[in-house]
């Protein structure tokens, strides 16, 4: 049993659950231009007022799991992401203020509507960004930090903030769609397509930029073995787009939701297969980057009693507050 890989499957799992759960509420702040209506953006934090603070329960365990196991990670990118990874903490305490305050705010509603529209796209931009300067690769030398202070502002990582952006953009919508009804939802169904539209111009950038500004990268991606298992996710990826299509012309409440999620999905895969087996790319493979393996072993054992319970309460959550979100629930905070 390698330990080291197990972890690894946690940590990529609790990243993946963090940015489809706090991606489509993220998401809905991103959106909120797009409605200026008070009583509009009143039911659209309704529909995420119970569970948004669990979804970051996701982010806290990534970070827990990988300062236990993979220390030399967590301090190599704390000290390289410096930076953005404070600015996308400062987005995600104004749009948590937000959602506490607004709900009370008279005078000053606008002004907390801005701050989570900020706080939620400021978030997304900052961790695409962190996400892009991470996969370019980040310089270490005897286990520290050897690159730049703003090493991290490259074309790429702005591409990669935008990209998210639009994909926590997306999910929130279709997130929107499968909580709402009348009005709202049509100019909802409406605003999904050209996002998927959008999404689907980033992913086809990344991909052919991916490879280029990578050698290492390209040849995993066009080796024969490789090649031919990856070559159907850009098939899929058309198929979930196609999916996409249908069911917004048809108005289908739930599908749009569960198509984006596989758009993240696939991307995410790619992602993962871009990395392996590094844990930091092209400087520490897993295994030199990991833990003792008895540490690994402590830790795994908490965690088997831990991440169940988090499953458990998470899944709850979202049954127990399931189906439409309309005018006069009470939802809100007060």
């Amino acid at each position: 049993m390698d330990v080291t890989v197990i972890w690894a499957a946690i940590i990529a799992l609790g990243v993946f659950m963090y940015v489809v759960l706090d991606g489509f509420d993220l998401g809905i702040g991103i959106v909120f231009p797009f409605f200026p209506e008070e009583h509009e953006r009143d039911l659209m934090m309704d529909t995420v007022a119970p569970v948004w603070d669990g979804n970051e329960t996701w982010l806290v365990l990534g970070g827990a799991a990988l300062f236990a196991v993979f220390p030399v990670v967590y301090a190599t990118v704390l000290s390289a992401l410096y930076l953005p990874l404070v600015f996308m903490l400062a987005c995600l305490i104004f749009r948590g203020v937000s959602f506490e305050i607004r709900a009370k705010a008279n005078r000053t509603k606008h002004l907390w509507d801005l701050a989570f529209i900020g706080g939620s796209t400021g978030a997304a931009f900052f961790q695409g960004i962190a996400l892009g300067a991470f996969l370019q690769g980040i310089p270490v030398a005897d286990g520290r930090f050897t690159g730049a202070p703003f090493g991290w502002l490259t074309p790429f990582s702005l591409l990669a903030g935008l990209g998210l952006v639009v994909t926590y953009a997306l999910l929130g919508s279709c997130w929107l769609v499968a909580k709402t009804e009348g009005d709202l939802q049509r100019r909802l169904h409406r605003l999904v397509w050209p996002l998927t539209m959008v999404l689907l111009g980033f992913i086809a950038l990344v991909s052919v930029w991916t490879p280029l500004q990578d050698a290492n990268i390209a040849s995993r991606w066009f080796d024969a073995r490789l090649f031919w298992r990856l070559a159907p996710v850009p098939l899929l990826v058309l198929a979930c787009a196609y999916w996409m299509h249908r069911a917004v012309r048809a108005r289908h409440h739930n599908t749009p939701f569960i198509a984006a999620i596989g758009l993240v999905a696939l991307g995410y895969l790619g992602l993962l297969v871009s990395l392996w087996p590094y844990a930091i790319p092209q400087s520490l493979t897993l295994w030199e980057a990991a833990a003792p393996r008895s540490s690994q072993m402590f830790t795994l054992v908490g965690t088997a009693v831990i991440l169940p319970v988090i499953l458990a309460y998470t899944t709850m959550g979202y049954w127990v507050f399931r189906g439409k979100v309309r005018h006069g629930d009470t939802h809100h905070y007060h």
